[in-house]
């Protein structure tokens, strides 16, 4: 071989090898914008399972209001325990306690109590089932309410009044 064709070919072999793995600049920029991308997602991803969890109460809640109201079609009284309701609901799972509060003439409440433990990060759910006013016909039926706490806490009451039943320091979900 020619020494000027040697002499090329060895510093494209030369080249090649210097060529090869990243300058420790290119890591850091990589490093970094992982970085941001993380610091936009991580805080969005918690935000979403937080209403997963919440998802949780208010179906909890809601199944709990149809129960009573079946109950109380079957039996024109309302109920006070939810095994009664033949739900097979738990009264207690890992991110909220649920429970049916007292009777009235009226109607019946029932709660989604955020857990100690995600009390500062979940919201609190109340729903209630209330006997309506009788219409012309002299037939009264019954309402369902659901309501959602405006920032993390356990809900506060509902105030029973027929079909005018309404949240009290909560924002109205589903009526």
């Amino acid at each position: 071989m020619k020494t000027e064709f040697k002499a090329k070919f060895l510093q494209h072999i030369n080249k090649r090898r210097q060529d090869q793995g990243f300058t420790l600049i290119e890591l850091l920029v990589v490093i970094i914008i992982i970085g941001i991308l993380s610091a936009i997602a991580l805080p969005s991803f918690l935000s979403q399972a937080n209403k997963a969890k919440q998802t949780e109460a208010k179906q909890y809640v809601s199944s709990i209001n149809k129960g009573v109201q079946a109950y109380y079609a079957e039996n024109t009284k309302f109920v006070t325990d939810i095994s009664l309701l033949g739900l097979g609901l738990k009264t207690e799972t890992t991110n909220y306690g649920y429970t049916i509060g007292t009777t009235g003439a009226g109607g019946v409440t029932s709660a989604a109590t955020p857990n100690a433990a995600t009390l500062a990060s979940l919201k609190g759910y109340a729903g209630a089932v209330a006997v309506t006013a009788p219409d012309a016909s002299g037939a009264s039926g019954t309402q369902t309410i659901l309501c959602e706490t405006t920032s993390p806490a356990a809900p506060t009451a509902i105030v029973l009044a027929g079909s005018n039943t309404v949240c009290t320091g909560m924002t109205l979900v589903t009526k």
